[in-house]
């Protein structure tokens, strides 16, 4: 078991669907008729040549480039006479989105595995085979969209950032960029959990040091006697031997899993900045690469006008609050058996009747925005309402607008998914990294007009990431359902193709 484990058992998956698709379906479709030419042009080496209705930067282009050319001397040997930009096929440039999926696969278990390295190796391989499946990510893997490159490249980001590689995970954020730019989010997501992590103690001497510095400047200004500080730190040091070490190891895990349940938003940001300016000059040298990526794209925005690079009239930002309570529910209906459980229910209503008062105020307060949001900042897209290929088609028509009562009605289940959300997170992570989660969610998805569940699958990762919750039963009934939702998509994508009386070709369903 492990990565190596996770790579094939994706690959056999991955390789046969792929030769399946690019069969039945080996024309581009959707979205890819503005891609694939794209990126034959670039194969072509006509840099210069750009589609105006590509709203993304050619970050996906150069990779397939690379791609091609790893590729370019095993297809010259088995077809001789062909030149490298005729090697640029549909099903080639698909192929690239295989190849990172089995990436994406493997950087998930690292990640896991990073996050609780106590975690049982069958227990992050089952859980990253299942987070494979995840059916948004897994649809697209057989298509030349952005996608899984966007999604590799933000997941290859996060871990080098947990192991501190500050420097590389930068540039990896802005190679994340340019294949997607609303990934500027998730790369300043990324820098404040580095931020976080890199305050804390990386062993039990930083830790003493640690203390002994809020110590002194408490002591400084005035709030500890001095009658109570010890007068030799290092004889301190040298009389604990390394059993205590151990202890103090294990009790600051222990101190850590309940002071990010108990300890407050503001005394976190307090203990953080604290610790910044003690450690301002190894700060400003670690995450200084990621102000210089986030100051770049700030250019490129003013230089563009936009953030969008195409098709700006369709893609215009738009205050659509509605979209964070679509999410909520998504992403908790994607992990149904831990958020829509008896015990759940039954936490979240013990948790609200142990805090009366306040609970009901909060309750109040975000029922009454969710309403407020649904209501005023809700957005039908034109896309949304005109593209029956789409999946999100049938959800509006069937569901939301089903009656006009039925978008007031969904609001107590978008509320009820979001404090699921925040339950489950706030039992592992502070209230500080959930404020930041909420805040990249909103940052992304709430100026996008139209209604795409493929927006949900960055936030979702980070948020089945951090969800450490080790029923395994919940994991495998999720693995279950994810692969029953994939067959069923790709089977209406391969063998229930439609046409349109106005427009000549074949239509299929896609997410």
């Amino acid at each position: 078991m492990g990565k190596l484990a996770v790579a094939v058992i994706t690959s056999l998956w991955v390789i046969p669907i792929s030769l399946m698709v690019n069969k039945i379906v080996p024309e581009p479709y959707m979205d890819e008729i503005f891609h694939i030419p794209q990126a034959q042009q670039y194969c072509r080496g006509n840099f210069r040549s750009w589609d105006p209705m590509i709203t993304t930067p050619p970050g996906l282009y150069y990779i397939s480039l690379a791609h091609v050319a790893s590729l370019f001397p095993g297809l010259l040997f088995i077809k001789q006479n062909y030149s490298f930009s005729e090697f640029c096929s549909s099903s080639i440039l698909r192929s690239l989105n295989g190849f990172l999926a089995v990436i994406c696969s493997i950087l998930v278990y690292e990640i896991l595995t990073q996050l609780r390295p106590d975690l049982d190796e069958k227990k992050a391989t089952l859980r990253s085979i299942v987070l494979s499946l995840y059916p948004l990510h897994w649809f697209f893997t057989f298509l030349y969209y952005t996608d899984v490159a966007s999604l590799t490249l933000v997941l290859a980001m996060y871990l080098l950032c947990l192991k501190r590689h500050y420097q590389l995970s930068s540039l990896f954020g802005a190679l994340a960029i340019l294949i997607r730019q609303t990934n500027v989010v998730w790369v300043l997501l990324v820098a404040c959990i580095g931020v976080i992590n890199f305050t804390k103690p990386r062993t039990f001497n930083d830790s003493v040091h640690m203390r002994d510095y809020d110590v002194s400047s408490k002591k400084n200004d005035g709030l500890v006697d001095t009658n109570m500080v010890p007068a030799d730190t290092n004889l301190r040091k040298r009389k604990m031997g390394s059993s205590v070490n151990a202890i103090n190891h294990s009790m600051s895990k222990i101190r850590d899993s309940s002071s990010c349940c108990t300890s407050g938003l503001i005394d976190e940001i307090r203990d953080i900045l604290v610790r910044l300016w003690h450690l301002k000059w190894e700060f400003l040298v670690s995450f200084g690469s990621f102000f210089l990526v986030l100051v770049v794209f700030v250019m490129f925005v003013i230089w563009n006008g936009s953030v969008v690079l195409g098709a700006k009239e369709a893609h215009t930002v738009s205050p659509h609050l509605a979209q964070m309570m679509y999410f909520g529910l998504v992403s908790a209906f994607a992990m149904a058996p831990f958020h829509f459980s008896f015990s759940e229910a039954l936490n979240l209503y013990q948790s609200f009747w142990e805090n009366k008062p306040l609970s009901f105020v909060q309750v109040f307060i975000v029922l009454s925005a969710g309403f407020l949001s649904v209501h005023f900042f809700s957005i039908a897209h034109p896309y949304l309402l005109a593209d029956n290929r789409h999946y999100t088609f049938y959800i509006w028509r069937k569901v939301v607008k089903f009656h006009w009562l039925t978008k007031y009605l969904l609001v107590p289940i978008y509320v009820y998914s979001w404090f699921s959300i925040f339950n489950i997170l706030g039992k592992t992570q502070k209230k500080l990294w959930m404020l930041l989660f909420f805040l990249a969610c909103g940052a992304v998805l709430i100026p996008a007009p139209l209604i795409e569940f493929r927006y949900y699958t960055i936030p979702f990762y980070f948020l089945a990431l951090h969800t450490q919750l080790d029923n395994n039963t919940y994991w495998l009934f999720m693995g279950i359902a994810y692969t029953t939702v994939d067959i069923f998509t790709m089977m209406m994508f391969l063998f229930r193709p439609f046409h349109w009386a106005h427009e000549v070709g074949t239509q299929r369903f896609i997410w």
